[in-house]
């Protein structure tokens, strides 16, 4: 169920009418004091109460000795100072009545076992008294909605759209001044730490509910609650657009993360299909995670994939189509007569079709106003891109070689090219229209670039990054049009699964040999190949005319699981020597009597891959990708977590790179995707039903006519 807001544990954080301070004091080069001047500088209107130990005033207001010496018992408590001293004075705060608090100071969990202990304690005390804390490492929190500041950094504080929490507190404050040049204004912003109490997912929720954020971003190094993540995301991505940066699926990116918040890493691969799953748009970098997320904050969805682009030169235009396409967009030739209305408007060089390429003309207002608004008034476009709408920093720029020629001061002729914007900034508004603008001058340079950032249009400093950020408003608009996410109903456990696998555990086995993997796989449904166990030359015989030619013979042992590396395995036996010569060099290479696999030959020129496995903190967890001898070498598969909906198996085959063969193909049938769906979503049962169950891997399961058939099939055990 929804957490309501007003349960969440960040409502009363975010929103405290009263916020003490613990590490505060006179010195403005100590991080208390930083953080006490960023809640009194930047906004902040609620009651402000540092306790010191010494100081009679702080930044001008009283100072309190005790924690009992206070007038109120405060909304908030913020605490910075040494870790060793939390403790005590936390109890104190719960003490007194106080139900939230930010633990700023670091030396807990990230530090090693001490610290992991004081990171214990603390929690301790806060369970008993009913307290909810964010931290401890990290860095304060940010809602532009009541000006509140609690970060060591002061800044502007606008209210903005989009919502951001993060496991590392520099993105939520040394990035201040970057997002302030960039246009970027925080709904809220949400240092978590180490999550000891208040974790990610509590502020992902909160971002979800909180009517001032119109879209998420998440900085993550590692997610410990997964299915509870997952659930929450699908209860926010339908309506509000999530943007994701995750770092910890390399080697070094794990280990920073755990040395840096304790955090719990995984491969790349999984939170790929995480993300996917959850309706979450993975991007690549910060930068991106900050300009995208506030694409999708302040624009309105392309309603389809028609894309216009003006601009004031060629190699913007082409960059811009280029990597729009390749995104999914389609750049089209305007009509007739939209190109005849935009012809007045450029020289007789310039061009009509799409891009429009106005070339050199210091009348901004056709670039930025004029020739975008017959465009989005032509119904021709979904989306609409702007390159280079530039005055101020383009005037300034051409001065020094000006000056000797005019009697002009810079002064008058960037008044003389003064412009007003505001109705060129409100389009994509009037018309529902996204619309974004690249250049080569910030907010600091140019008056184009400022304007269009205080109007809400993203302004990104170069075409590649302006249309890519496009891309991902297309993809959030695919993102609304999936299915409402659905939970469905387990199978029941059949009883000869169940007998099989404690059959193998009462013998020491630490995997089920191939035939018995395959009979646990047909209880729940899943297709199989007819085959059956023989253990003499005499039941090979029998079985090679009950399943017929063409046949496999394999060596059955769960001590041997790399069976066609060894030799084990022999195809396409077409006669009963063939069969009996296969049968006794497998004898042979075993050293004994072990039983042999007969089983059907099956023909079918595509093979892929299913699996299901367990990984710590994410749970059971579903593959699918591209089988057989390639599957090393191409390494195109695609994850999900368990339980899996149809919907969602559905998905997983248009994930893969090779997604193409799976439909008609040099005279295949198109393969049956409910059967392979099925295939999946009954596999992500069996781990969730069998706890014993470490690992599945179904390779290849071959696409027979169009039907899938698994050919070879391993369990292990935990």
């Amino acid at each position: 169920m929804k957490t309501p807001m007003n349960e969440n544990p960040l409502q009363l954080l975010m929103n405290p009418r009263s916020i003490a301070t613990i590490g505060a004091g006179n010195n403005p080069m100590k991080m208390g004091t930083l953080h006490a001047l960023s809640i009194l500088k930047d906004g902040f209107t609620g009651k402000f109460y540092p306790v010191h130990p010494r100081d009679e005033m702080v930044a001008g207001h009283k100072a309190y000795k005790s924690v009992y010496d206070l007038p109120e018992v405060p909304d908030l408590a913020l605490f910075v100072l040494p870790a060793d001293k939390v403790p005590p004075l936390l109890e104190d705060f719960g003490k007194i009545g106080t139900k939230r608090a930010i633990i700023i100071s670091a030396g807990f969990r990230e530090k090693g076992p001490g610290g992991e202990k004081l990171e214990e304690e603390i929690t301790a005390i806060a369970r008993r008294y009913g307290i909810r804390f964010l931290g401890p490492n990290c860095i304060g929190i940010i809602n532009s909605e009541i000006s509140l500041n609690t970060t060591v950094m002061g800044a502007k504080i606008r209210p903005g759209k989009l919502g951001f929490a993060s496991q590392s507190g520099m993105y939520v404050t040394q990035a201040l001044p970057y997002l302030e040049k960039r246009g970027i204004k925080f709904s809220k912003a949400i240092s978590v730490g180490n999550e000891a109490n208040i974790n990610l997912i509590n502020a992902f929720e909160y971002l979800g509910q909180d009517h001032q954020t119109k879209a998420i971003a998440l900085y993550i190094e590692g997610i410990r609650e997964m299915p509870r993540f997952l659930d929450v995301a699908r209860k926010i991505t339908p309506h509000k657009p999530v943007v994701a940066l995750y770092v910890g699926g390399s080697g070094a990116g794990a280990r920073s993360g755990k040395s840096h918040v304790g955090a719990m890493a995984a491969p790349d691969y999984l939170y790929d299909g995480l993300f996917r799953q959850a309706g979450i748009i993975r991007v690549n970098s910060i930068g991106e995670l900050y300009i995208f997320g506030w694409m999708l904050a302040t624009q309105p969805l392309p309603r389809g994939k028609r894309m216009g682009i003006v601009t004031n030169a060629g190699g913007a235009g082409t960059t811009i189509a280029n990597t729009v396409e390749k995104g999914g967009f389609e750049v089209s030739k305007f009509s007739d007569a939209l190109q005849n209305g935009i012809k007045p408007l450029i020289p007789p060089h310039g061009q009509t079709s799409n891009p429009v390429d106005v070339t050199f003309d210091m009348d901004m207002l056709k670039l930025a106003e004029k020739i975008p608004k017959l465009i989005m008034k032509s119904g021709e476009v979904d989306a609409i891109i702007l390159h280079g709408a530039q005055t101020s920093g383009f005037i300034k720029s051409i001065y020094p070689h000006l000056r000797d020629s005019t009697d002009s001061s810079l002064e008058s002729m960037l008044e003389m090219f003064r412009n007003d914007y505001s109705r060129a900034v409100s389009l994509p508004f009037d018309y529902g229209i996204p619309m974004a603008l690249s250049t080569f001058f910030g907010r600091d340079d140019d008056d184009v670039a400022a304007a269009y950032q205080d109007g809400d249009i993203p302004v990104f400093d170069d075409p590649e990054k302006v249309a890519r950020a496009m891309v991902t408003l297309l993809r959030y608009k695919e993102i609304t049009k999936r299915k409402p996410y659905v939970p469905e109903d387990l199978p029941a456990v059949p009883k000869k699964a169940l007998e099989i696998i404690e059959l193998a555990r009462k013998n020491g086995q630490e995997s089920l040999d191939e035939h018995s993997a395959k009979l646990v796989l047909a209880a729940y449904g899943i297709p199989v190949s007819t085959e059956k166990v023989v253990s003499n030359e005499e039941e090979l015989a029998k079985a090679a005319d009950e399943i017929g030619y063409p046949l496999v013979l394999k060596v059955l042992d769960p001590a041997i699981l790399h069976k066609t590396e060894q030799g084990f395995v022999h195809l396409n036996l077409k006669t009963l020597d063939e069969a009996l010569s296969a049968f006794r060099a497998i004898r042979n290479g075993a050293g004994r009597k072990v039983p042999v696999l007969v089983a059907q030959m099956v023909k079918g020129e595509r093979e892929f891959l299913a699996g299901a496995m367990r990984y710590p903190g994410f749970g059971p967890c579903v593959s699918f990708g591209v089988g057989g001898i390639f599957t090393e070498a191409l390494r195109d598969t695609t994850f999900r977590l368990a339980p899996l909906t149809d919907n969602e198996g559905e998905e997983m085959l248009g994930d893969i790179k090779a997604h193409r063969l799976l439909g008609a193909f040099r005279g295949m049938l198109a393969a049956d995707t409910k059967a392979i769906t099925s295939l999946l979503k009954q596999l992500s049962a069996l781990l969730l039903l069998h706890p014993e169950i470490a690992e599945i891997d179904l390779n290849p399961v071959i696409i027979s006519g169009d039907k899938p058939v698994v050919v070879d099939a391993l369990i292990v055990l935990k």
